[in-house]
């Protein structure tokens, strides 16, 4: 890393990173290995990538984001595999395209290697410090102010604050400024931002106490070890490199809820404390008890912070009753009733900045030279954080040299493509978390192709290094290899039919091992084809399986397409649809859009919801006529 004096006394760079959350690092590495210097300013660089919820990398679409920020030459993925403690895919009685790579991760390793990596690009130099204004000139952000006094100029700024802005900490009838525990609240910038024309919001999230692990009773819980044939995030990855470490799971139960109901009158939440919105798809355990009574119980996840520590993340606890009522709550879950907390769980609102605001770029359309990435951007989540960041810093890079060109991803690109073009052309009045049913090419965008599709355009812009883009092509050249073995080998049928293996393969209950089981010609295609293992076993499998799937799906985008004037009558009932999220129904219900267009625009509404609504329209025009 670089010694902090030769920043200060050369206050100036290409490209400016204000934060060093998940966002702000993959900022930083993407700027830098495209050859900009950039200063990276944060207030403990001991704290890069800190894992302030959950210690955990992926799950559900947040796995495909992080192969995604891999196969473009990212660092979440390297730095998730290096301190990962268990791996596990989630969805795997599913198919393959919504398989789901989770890791839990050492917490404290996570950030130690963090900085490690970071401090390995040479033209990235990391500061500490506190950001609280923006330098303008005739109308273009060129720098930014120190809470010292110092002044740094840049080319380009990213703003990647997280939880930061004007954030306040709460914990039953206390409050207190924070952006998170321990650290202090960044006041000013929200304001710095405002005066430039800047829309803010505010936002809610929690945390769960955290628990002394030999304080819990682990045989009333049921364990849950990771995975023997782990899917790693990153490509570089060969084996795990950590000892493994199991996860418990218990359940709340009605003496649980009934502690939280008594303790309702002092939560910030149900007192009107809070005013910002909180995430929809990870609600706190009073706002469970509230929103869905009638169920008796749920889920929560016993999760090991790391290897040098006892403490227990307990998922699916977030909180901010007060400190009495954390401990009576606790203390009535199966495994608890002598745990000891030792952190209380608390919920903390922050300002954010909507994102229709942004470029597809993610730089500001009244502002020339800022970024805006993460959080701030309304998203919830580290992996989110840091897809935002990767291109906010790649585009922020591409300012900086005063190129024409820009990056950008499509919905049919990457789930990154998704995921930006919802948040600019949808906005967020919640939480945003990724999900695979807000992606319409989901059958397209999976973890197994994530290289093809991606790694050729990151080598392009400086992303990906040439080995590791020689090695993506490399692996495409084995995968034209086995499919064109597959189409020219013949087999039959169950009726003694001719048939290739290639169309063999598109059958339910066939699999790909099966129909190389006992050949002694396909040796020279690669290893683990047998096995029913290994990344190019399940590409191959995936590419035939969903090839005719593929194909629907394009119709079906087309078809919506078309179909975008289609009328929805007046007192059409939404809850008579089968199908539907339970959140679209509830948008819709709430807005009862004209059209199918309008319904398209509705922030919340996925593809899925799309396309079971325009079955339903058309039912009734059949009906009808």
């Amino acid at each position: 890393m670089n010694p902090q004096g030769i920043i200060l006394n050369n206050r100036d760079c290409d490209v400016l990173i204000v934060g060093g959350g998940h966002a702000g690092c993959e900022a930083a590495a993407a700027s830098a290995r495209m050859g900009s210097k950039t200063i990276l300013v944060t207030p403990d660089e001991t704290a890069l990538g800190r894992m302030s919820c959950n210690p955990a990398i992926g799950g559900i679409a947040k796995g495909h984001l992080v192969r995604e920020i891999d196969a473009l030459g990212g660092v979440i993925s390297i730095i998730a595999d290096r301190t990962a403690i268990q791996f596990r895919v989630l969805n795997r009685s599913k198919g393959f395209a919504v398989w789901s790579p989770r890791a839990q991760c050492d917490r404290k390793l996570y950030s130690v290697e963090m900085l490690n990596e970071l401090s390995n690009h040479s033209k990235l130099y990391i500061i500490e410090g506190l950001v609280t204004g923006l330098i303008i000139r005739s109308g273009i952000c060129v720098g930014a102010e120190l809470e010292n006094g110092i002044s740094i100029s840049a080319k380009s700024i990213v703003l990647t604050c997280g939880t930061f802005l004007n954030g306040i900490i709460h914990c039953g009838d206390k409050q207190q400024p924070g952006g998170r525990i321990g650290e202090p609240s960044v006041t000013g910038l929200t304001a710095s931002v405002t005066e430039l024309g800047i829309e803010a919001g505010r936002l809610k999230t929690g945390t769960p106490p955290r628990l002394n692990g030999d304080s819990i009773d682990f045989s009333q819980s049921i364990r849950q070890d990771g995975d023997k044939d782990p899917i790693f995030f990153s490509s570089l990855t060969k084996s795990q490199s950590l000892p493994h470490r199991p996860c418990w799971i218990t359940h709340t139960n009605e003496e649980v809820h009934n502690e939280i109901r008594k303790g309702l009158d002092r939560s910030p939440l149900y007192c009107g404390r809070i005013k910002g919105v909180g995430p929809r798809y990870c609600p706190s355990i009073e706002d469970k008890i509230v929103r869905f009574s009638h169920h008796t119980r749920h889920t929560i996840f016993l999760e090991p912070e790391g290897l040098d520590t006892n403490e227990i993340y307990p998922n699916g606890l977030a909180t901010s009753l007060s400190v009495d009522t954390q401990i009576a709550m606790l203390q009535r879950i199966p495994g608890l009733d002598k745990v000891e907390m030792t952190h209380v769980g608390y919920a903390i609102e922050y300002d954010f900045f909507p994102p229709h605001q942004l470029k597809a770029t993610l730089e500001t359309k009244q502002v020339p030279g800022l970024f805006l990435a993460g959080q701030i951007n309304g998203t919830s989540g580290y992996e989110e954080a840091a897809a935002l960041g990767l291109i906010a810093g790649t585009n922020a890079s591409l300012r900086s040299k005063g190129e024409d060109r820009i990056f950008t991803l499509g919905r049919d690109e990457a789930y990154i493509g998704v995921l930006i073009d919802d948040l600019i052309t949808r906005g967020t009045d919640e939480p945003y978390r990724m999900f695979t049913s807000r992606a319409e090419f989901r059958l397209k965008l999976r973890l197994d192709n994530a290289y093809a599709r991606l790694s050729g355009l990151g080598y392009e812009f400086g992303l990906v290094k040439k080995p590791d883009f020689d090695r993506s092509f490399i692996n495409e050249k084995k995968l034209f290899e086995v499919i064109s073995f597959l189409v020219n080998t013949k087999s039959k049928d169950n009726e003694g039919q001719p048939i290739s293996l290639y169309d063999l393969l598109k059958r339910p209950n066939v699999e790909l091992s099966d129909l190389l089981k006992d050949r002694n010609d396909i040796s020279h295609l690669g290893e683990n084809l047998l096995s029913g293992t290994g990344e190019l076993y399940r590409r191959v499998s995936a590419e035939i399986k969903y090839s005719g799937y593929l194909k629907r799906q394009e119709h079906r985008v087309l078809e919506l397409q078309r179909n975008r004037n289609r009328i929805i009558p007046n007192d059409f009932d939404f809850l008579d649809i089968k199908g539907l999220s339970i959140e679209g129904r509830e948008k819709l219900i709430k807005i009862h859009p004209d059209n199918l267009g309008q319904a398209a625009n509705i922030p919340g509404l996925t593809p899925a919801d799309l396309a079971v609504l325009l079955i339903h329209l058309k039912r009734i025009v059949k009906h009808k006529y």
